[in-house]
């Protein structure tokens, strides 16, 4: 999945919220302290581990951020397999502006190289199937569009964003509902997709010959997603159903 992007309005925000975490008012008062304001450095962001590179423009960012007069240089892409060694930015100017920056540049990096790298070797062991990886919700407060974006830049696919773009039935929401079949009249035309999670399809246990009851007498669609052991469902009685994370 190399030469992805993500644009910067989707994480412009977070890149001076996490500078300003990090430098505070009073700045790098280390830097400030031991670097003259006018020496000039360049330095290399190397990779340790081999995995799938993310985040290089985000780190970007945070180096411009910083300080407009850094020249900052990709030497790989978002999505790019990479090995111990390789270097994937460089950057030159202030010295003082690239240690201030560095780190902040780093997290964003290694944690997004993490989620890319994890997804790849999901997405790998998949592969020949006809299984997809795909994320959650269960992301790093603040970090949803990075990391979803992380997943598709591992070869993974992005579920629904938030609460508001799909609804996704849980057992919860049957519960209080009253059912499936009342749970499925109260979303019916509130959405072009939904889904009802379910953790089995064993018949005795699973609520999917309700589903089907319901979808004969409600006419909505309706996705029931559930994860089982690698195995594809049968397409019957209008439910279509996947395996992957839900």
């Amino acid at each position: 999945m190399a030469g992805m992007s993500l644009p910067l309005s989707q994480y412009d925000d977070i890149v001076r919220l996490a500078l300003a975490e990090d430098i505070g008012a009073a700045g790098d008062i280390t830097s400030l302290a031991t670097i003259p304001a006018d020496r000039l450095a360049s330095a290399r962001m190397i990779v340790k581990t081999p995995g799938v590179i993310c985040g290089l423009d985000v780190a970007a960012t945070v180096f411009m951020a910083v300080d407009p007069l850094l020249n900052v240089t990709l030497l790989a892409a978002d999505g790019d397999s990479v090995v111990a060694g390789q270097g994937v930015l460089d950057v030159t100017g202030p010295a003082r502006s690239i240690l201030t920056a560095e780190r902040v540049a780093l997290n964003f990096v290694q944690q997004l190289s993490g989620v890319a790298s994890q997804t790849r070797r999901l997405v790998d062991i998949v592969a020949g199937t006809n299984a997809q990886i795909i994320d959650t919700r269960k992301t790093t407060p603040g970090m949803r569009a990075l990391e979803k974006y992380a997943v598709r830049c591992g070869g993974g696919g992005n579920h629904r964003m938030g609460l508001y773009d799909q609804i996704l039935i849980k057992d919860n929401h049957i519960a209080v509902a009253g059912g499936v079949t009342a749970a499925l009249a109260a979303v019916q035309g509130r959405a072009e997709r939904t889904e009802i999670e379910v953790d089995t399809i064993e018949p005795e246990r699973s609520p999917i010959a309700r589903i089907s009851a319901s979808m004969r007498s409600l006419r909505c669609p309706v996705l029931a997603a559930a994860v089982v052991n690698g195995g594809r469902f049968p397409h019957k009685s209008g439910v279509h159903r996947r395996h992957g994370t839900a």
